[in-house]
């Protein structure tokens, strides 16, 4: 098999096994906003500052997640799109070579 079918089949295995952990990920974070949106709604000797201090928490975490995915599929998309550009190329080297 040629290199670049192995290092692209790795590159989409690596690709799946992120989108699938970040998806089981992305699931534990949204049960600990509802347990959080839970607990602020029936603590009522919280207070308001508190409060806002627990919403933009969530906040940040879902800008942070949700940044580190595009960054992430990103660089993806980068490595992707070299390994696709050596496909073409392998081919023209090849017969200038002959």
């Amino acid at each position: 098999m040629e290199p670049q079918k192995i290092a692209k089949q790795m590159i989409d295995f690596y690709k799946a096994s992120f989108d699938n952990t970040f998806t089981a990920m992305t699931m534990l974070q949204q049960q600990m906003e509802k347990m959080t949106g839970m607990l602020v709604e029936q603590s009522t000797w919280l207070p308001e500052e508190g409060r806002k201090v627990l919403q933009e928490w969530v906040k940040a975490y879902k800008k942070g997640r949700e940044d580190f995915k595009a960054a992430a599929d990103e660089n993806f998309a980068r490595v992707e799109s070299f390994f696709a550009e050596s496909e073409t190329s392998a081919p023209i080297k090849a017969a200038a070579n002959s």
